[in-house]
């Protein structure tokens, strides 16, 4: 398993003394020490081709540590308030501030194509933190395997799995929200639910739907494939939303606010009145605060916990022995009744 870097194997691999690699990389070379052209590009080349992050603070402090925790988000853009991970960015600092670490915002975007990426040329670029917490939804699976390999502490906001090892995370418990969203919607007399989820899949989706499923067995409530569609929001059309009524369903959950915007736009259409002739709830928070269903059942994701929690994972990391170790929490949801959800209406 690769470990991250130190400057004595940064020496090893250029053939030179730690001493040399020292004042290479700090730019310490005078009159006392002359060293070749030939020497500084051996240093530099074996810096590369390991990865090695110069971190002149922390090597002046006790423990190798600096206080200074990395924030890395795989979203094109860095959280700002009415965003939905700008509140766990709130938790994130509140909890730093109370630990008494400093955060290190990292924004740039190395990537071609503009996605941001942890690596420049080979190089951990966050390696200049203690550890990082890392949130977003398109991240690089590639690089978490990375990450792990190298042993590098960090902690994300979210559950993530990969094939190459495993993750510690803050998360929450969207499956048990889930089911107490369909009990509730059941408990109202409701027996065929259409499941609206995204076309494409993450755990966050995957738990929400393993909840929607879950719900069934402990209901008694017979299970029917068909009622789960997979799809863009441009699909859920008054032609969708009629063939399902039609068909005997009386409730709809959508996987996230833009398909239950959605939902809502296509029962406009088609004449039809929420509560009253259909019942909806929908999994989760709005993306945008300002794009707001008003009353919507559903539940409330616990963002700025979550980056409380997932901070005090990390320090866990650092204040350990073994930065291997895994540390997870999972975080429950808040129940929001609303006022989308009704009796079935009487045929």
């Amino acid at each position: 398993m690769r470990k991250r870097p130190r400057q004595a194997d940064v020496a090893a691999l250029a053939k030179v003394s730690p001493a040399i690699v020292s004042r290479v990389i700090n730019g310490q070379v005078d009159r006392d020490l002359r060293i070749g052209e030939d020497t500084r590009q051996r240093v530099w080349d074996a810096v590369r081709e390991l990865g090695y992050v110069v971190n002149p603070i922390a090597r002046k402090l006790a423990g190798h540590q600096n206080r200074l925790l990395g924030v890395f988000t795989y979203e094109p853009d860095f959280p700002i308030e009415h965003n939905f991970y700008y509140r766990f960015l709130i938790g994130i600092e509140r909890e730093a501030q109370e630990q008494d670490y400093d955060l290190l915002l990292f924004t740039r975007a190395y990537s071609p194509d503009g996605r941001r990426t942890i690596y420049k040329d080979g190089v951990n670029s966050l390696q200049v933190a203690d550890g990082a917490v890392l949130l977003g939804a398109n991240e690089d699976r590639e690089e978490l395997t990375r990450f792990v390999q190298e042993e590098y502490p960090f902690v994300f906001v979210g559950r993530r799995e990969i094939a190459g090892g495993e993750i510690s995370y803050a998360t929450a418990d969207y499956s048990e929200a889930t089911r107490k969203v369909v009990a509730f919607i059941y408990n109202k007399g409701h027996r065929r639910m259409v499941y609206l989820g995204t076309p494409t899949r993450n755990e966050a989706h995957e738990d929400r739907e393993i909840g929607y499923r879950s719900a069934h067995q402990q209901l008694g409530l017979p299970f029917d494939e068909r009622l789960i569609y997979r799809c863009p929001t441009t699909s859920i059309t008054p032609e969708l939303l009629q063939s399902y009524l039609t068909g005997g369903a009386t409730a709809f959950i959508a996987e996230n606010r833009a398909h239950a915007h959605a939902l809502q736009e296509a029962a406009k259409q088609l004449g039809k009145h929420i509560p009253d002739d259909l019942s909806f709830a929908a999994l989760g928070d709005p993306f945008d605060e300002t794009e707001v269903i008003p009353d919507v059942t559903g539940f409330l994701t616990p963002c700025r916990e979550m980056g409380r929690e997932a901070v005090r994972l990390l320090i866990k990391k650092l204040q350990g022995d073994d930065p291997s170790l895994v540390y997870r929490t999972t975080l429950s949801c808040t129940f929001i009744e609303g006022r989308t959800v009704a009796n079935p209406p009487t045929t």
